[in-house]
């Protein structure tokens, strides 16, 4: 990660401009947990039309400056060169600097590799769209993109080097027709418009006996996914684990209204070597079929983040709730406040927020009592909805 190690000095005059970056203002750390600690600034800028923080922090005697971790982003050059705009424009000794010859490696761009916050905001079909949960090696999505090319495929996968190999595969046997997202499955069904997938496919998923919390199948997944299934659409489990059948069998069971097909070893058009290795062990495969068979009511994605009301940031410093809240949906947890230097209003909130198994970590910026989200608003998920709402709840207090 670029960072510059630099004698101490004042800090810089704000607002200024260094070599195309503009700076717009300075946060200073607020020790509102009572806890001994260092202070450490955040400087808000501007490169290239994007903002983003730099952390500024004591390093013995010294001043360590790099990226800050919540709003760092790509390229990476747009961070080096404002590290050392800021240096350069507070005519600081450098005794440390890797932003010059530091190579980092950028993730490659690829046109079926999509960023989740392009399902919020841009992704629109007239396809029948068919879904895949952790599709490994990519063997059973290339053959049913390669099978039914008049069908949209997303396939969702948290191991990068599984969507490296099935982005070559892609390109290779010049398959169009398959988007690939890196996402956790159990959060991605909120982006889906209703009743548009025909089916959803959780093939050998991981048990995770030691922490059930982990699996895919939950009641809240199962009707995410009968939601945004169309009439006589399918969620299809094939695993080869009996205790997750089990898991399943029990789930699937307990909804109010449902069709489910059970079978036992059936064969498929394509399977995985791992399946052809279990069978050959003589394990059983477990399928379990799930068909939706209502129309459900559409949602909407244009949820308004926005605070409409202005708070007394210097009050609210002394109200911040120091422990987590937890509800049964979602949590907040208050990490970090700072005091922008030569304002009477304004300062940073840093916290993390939304649901147990994907949180999210945003900053909150005041300006003189107004509140926003710093580098735009939090996803539209249930959890993070309910979190924003709490958070109205605790700051107009």
């Amino acid at each position: 990660m670029p960072h510059i190690v630099f004698e101490k000095k004042e800090l810089i005059t704000i607002p200024s401009q260094k070599d195309g970056v503009d700076f717009k203002f300075i946060a200073k750390s607020y020790n509102f947990t009572q806890k001994i600690r260092k202070i450490e600034y955040r400087i808000a800028l501007e490169n290239e039309s994007k903002e983003f923080l730099l952390s500024l922090k004591p390093k013995n005697d010294d001043f360590m400056i790099k990226a800050d971790k919540v709003t760092r982003l790509s390229p990476v050059t747009l961070v080096k060169n404002a590290l050392n705009a800021y240096v350069n424009l507070n005519n600081a000794k450098v005794l440390f600097s890797n932003t010059h010859n530091l190579k980092v490696k950028e993730e490659a761009k690829n046109e079926y590799l999509k960023d989740i916050n392009y399902f919020v905001d841009d992704f629109t079909t007239d396809k029948e769209i068919q879904i895949e949960i952790g599709f490994g090696s990519g063997r059973h999505l290339l053959h049913q993109a390669k099978t039914n090319p008049n069908i949209q495929f997303i396939g969702l996968e948290i191991h990068y080097p599984s969507i490296e190999q099935l982005l070559k595969q892609l390109e290779l046997q010049n398959i169009t027709n398959v988007l690939v997202v890196n996402y956790d499955a159990r959060l991605f069904m909120e982006f889906i418009e209703s009743n548009k997938v025909g089916k959803i496919f959780v093939h050998f998923p991981v048990p995770w006996d030691k922490k059930p919390h982990r699996r895919i199948y939950s009641n809240e997944f199962v009707n995410e996914a009968l939601r945004v299934l169309k009439v006589s659409g399918t969620l299809e489990l094939r695993t080869d684990s009996r205790k997750y059948f089990d898991f399943c069998t029990e789930v699937l069971t307990n909804l109010p209204k449902g069709k489910i097909t059970i079978d036992i070893n059936k064969d498929l058009a394509v399977s995985s070597k791992y399946e052809d290795r279990w069978k050959k062990q003589g394990k059983n495969i477990y399928d379990v079929v799930l068909e939706a068979q209502n129309i459900d009511e559409s949602i909407n994605l244009n949820f308004d983040f926005s605070f409409d009301f202005k708070i007394d940031f210097n009050k609210t410093l002394t109200m911040i709730p120091t422990k987590s809240l937890i509800e049964k949906d979602y949590f907040i947890h208050i990490e970090e406040l700072y005091i922008v230097e030569n304002s009477q209003n304004s300062g940073l909130i840093k916290l993390t927020m939304g649901n147990f198994d994907r949180p999210v970590t945003k900053y909150l910026y005041v300006n003189e009592g107004n509140i926003s989200y710093y580098q735009g608003n939090p996803l539209p998920t249930s959890s993070n909805i309910n979190a924003h709402e709490k958070l109205k709840e605790i700051l107009s207090r």
